[in-house]
């Protein structure tokens, strides 16, 4: 089992509020760009946690970048009062992470909601992300974000911004190199609690689609799924308000 580090935290809402949530972001990301969701639970009576994984943000660096690491961490991460998250919200490489977290602890956390995640990634998926990282490392002008995501709120675009800063590109860069083959579907048909995936809509750009999709719900009948229309990889920033709808449907 890879060791683990231990992961800063960002919060929204009262640290005694009955229900606690941990929000983990995706590849080349940070704690901070969960921040409508965190807003969107606190609002809801939830208290909630971003985690920076590791080589990301503040967290610390290592030399191992494996899904299994990323998970080790995870399981690591607590809430502060009891042993079980009352959910988790996990997207792309973090709903991949909170997958196999999931599946090898059944107490870790009581509900799994999984944005968009990276469950079976290959071929052009594998291209279109390492392209996508390599653009954002090359050029981290927050007037490229502007101009590739004008419909997103302005501090998604001063956050990624910061986010791309603040990670180290040898961890991106690793993240899909130690991991390949990129597949953590047994993992999923192991899930032993209610899961939920919020789709991106596959019109734009989704990762959870096709034969990966049907191939994951068929196998584990605790799967559900919903699709964000007119959203791409990151329901939560281009379509928040319908992404919290959803996800506030599935927390309850």
């Amino acid at each position: 089992m890879p060791s683990s580090v231990q992961l800063p935290r960002l919060r929204w809402g009262d640290a005694l509020a009955p229900r606690t949530a941990l929000l983990v972001h995706g590849l080349g990301s940070s704690g901070a760009l969960m921040w409508r969701l965190g807003e969107a639970m606190a609002d809801a009576g939830w208290h909630a946690v971003a985690i920076d994984l590791r080589g990301h943000g503040a967290a610390p660096r290592t030399q191992d970048y494996s899904i299994a690491a990323y998970a080790a961490d995870l399981r690591g991460t607590r809430p502060d009062r009891g042993a079980s998250w009352d959910a988790v919200i996990g997207h792309s490489l973090g709903g991949a992470s909170a997958t196999v977290a999931a599946a090898s602890d059944p107490e870790w956390t009581k509900k799994l909601v999984l944005i968009d995640p990276a469950i079976f990634v290959a071929g052009r998926d594998s291209s279109i992300i390492r392209r996508s990282q390599e653009r954002a490392f090359a050029d981290n002008r927050i007037e490229l974000v502007r101009e590739e995501h004008p419909h997103w709120h302005p501090q998604d675009h001063e956050l990624k911004i910061d986010a791309v800063a603040r990670t180290s590109r040898w961890a991106v860069e690793q993240t899909s190199a130690q991991n390949a083959p990129w597949d953590v579907r047994t993992e999923a048909a192991r899930l032993a609690i209610p899961t939920h995936i919020i789709g991106a809509d596959p019109d734009v750009y989704s990762l959870f689609t096709g034969d990966t999709a049907q191939q994951v719900l068929d196998t584990n009948p605790l799967i559900t799924m919903s699709v964000v229309a007119d959203a791409g990889h990151s329901p939560h920033r281009d379509r928040p308000e319908e992404t919290i709808r959803q996800l506030g449907k599935a927390l309850s």
